[in-house]
């Protein structure tokens, strides 16, 4: 049987809060057990899971005892702040028992769409990874109001996917896939095991906003598609209150596989270099210049000018030593610190900023090389 889940390195996995909580007797125990287990076979053969979990409002509730109608926002607010401690206790145990460690990330809307909080979130995530423990994502609802929410934890696990360059995003629901149409309406409605692309029509089988599936349902999901798929991820609904979920997938039950964009990464290139205005420049030598066209970071080294105000995760111009534009993208240091470590080697920069400090003037995964910025051709796909 093949493996559902084979050829996929870094996994983002988003837990509704039906999942995780029952109304009446509150934290799902043996649920959570068993989807931390799915998440230690992955570890352990060598794959990264990111878990973007909604339940802080829902486990509050229950401990706190609060009735079933709709709460204020204070009271939500409320909820969410003695749920999320509990919520991540639950994760902490559940993985620990394996051997993981769990990290918890309470994001807001500015932390994926502002640039420097978005390098910031990104550099933590990223680091805890590195140390190979298991991040915990969830909507700060203890702060978010509605003008500055993501609004569902799909599209805020679509951020996280492309936010984290993930290979897939996995999207646990109360329905296994997609359907022609709503099933809760039309009895009908046909499974859909595969989306080459996400079209009007395929939107369209969601349902508008009068559907029964589009508040928190197949809308969003499909609204998530369209993010991490854009973003190069493939994405996989599927059906999530069985036990061992993932494990699920692996043995091939029932579930929906979006496919990634066909060109994602020069679509986001695109963007880097089109709808941002650059805020410095940066002179560097020809064989910084060789190593841009080869693919690679733009390193500290090989800087031989540093130009403008910026800060970092500004849009800044690179330029060969006769001044032509080679590559723009998103600098790592701001401007007083370029200046500093312009065209030094690692162990040097080290010595001036301190250990830890940033190896690469700009990552590759945040370059656009090229000359015309307007022609898909000349987009480098490195990174």
């Amino acid at each position: 049987m093949s493996d559902g889940l084979s050829g996929f390195r870094r996994i983002v996995v988003k837990i509704g809060s039906a999942l995780l909580v029952d109304p009446e007797t509150g934290l799902k125990a043996d649920w959570l057990r068993s989807l931390a287990a799915d998440v230690a076979t992955l570890q352990g053969e060598g794959r990264e899971v990111l878990l973007v979990s909604s339940g802080s409002i829902a486990l509050g509730r229950s401990i706190l005892k609060l009735s079933r109608g709709a709460l204020k926002l204070e009271e939500s607010q409320a909820a969410a702040a003695v749920g999320q401690i509990a919520l991540a206790r639950a994760y902490s145990e559940a993985l620990s028992t394996h051997g993981i460690e769990a990290g918890q990330i309470l994001l807001t809307l500015g932390d994926t769409e502002e640039r420097r909080r978005y390098l910031n979130a990104r550099a933590t995530v990223g680091t805890l990874l590195g140390f190979g423990a298991v991040p915990v994502i969830n909507e700060n609802d203890t702060v978010a109001t509605a003008e500055i929410r993501y609004g569902d934890n799909d599209r805020l696990a679509a951020r996280v996917a492309a936010m984290m360059s993930a290979d897939l995003l996995i999207l646990l629901s109360d329905i296994d896939g997609l359907y022609t149409a709503p099933p809760a309406l039309n009895p009908d409605a046909r499974h859909i095991p595969l989306v080459e692309a996400i079209t009007p029509q395929i939107e369209a089988m969601a349902g508008g906003a009068a559907s029964v599936l589009s508040r928190g349902g197949m809308k969003t999901k499909i609204d998530a598609g369209k993010i991490a798929c854009g973003a190069g991820a493939a994405m996989i609904i599927t059906a999530g209150q069985r036990m061992n979920p993932l494990a699920a997938i692996r043995r091939g039950e029932r579930s929906t596989l979006f496919h990634p964009a066909a060109d994602p990464v020069r679509s986001r290139k695109r963007w880097i270099a089109g709808h941002l205005n650059a805020s410095g420049r940066l002179l560097v030598d020809a064989g910084a210049v060789q190593a841009l066209h080869a693919g690679k970071s733009l390193l500290p080294a090989g800087v031989r000018r540093v130009e403008g105000d910026f800060r970092r995760g500004d849009t800044i111009l690179v330029l060969d030593e006769t001044g032509v534009e080679v590559a723009r993208g998103l600098v790592a240091y701001d401007a007083s610190d370029a200046r500093l470590v312009a065209g030094m080697r690692s162990a040097e920069i080290e010595a001036r900023l301190g250990q830890g400090a940033r190896g690469a003037m700009i990552h590759r995964d945040d370059l656009v090389v090229g000359r015309n910025w307007q022609d898909e051709g000349a987009v480098s796909d490195a990174g």
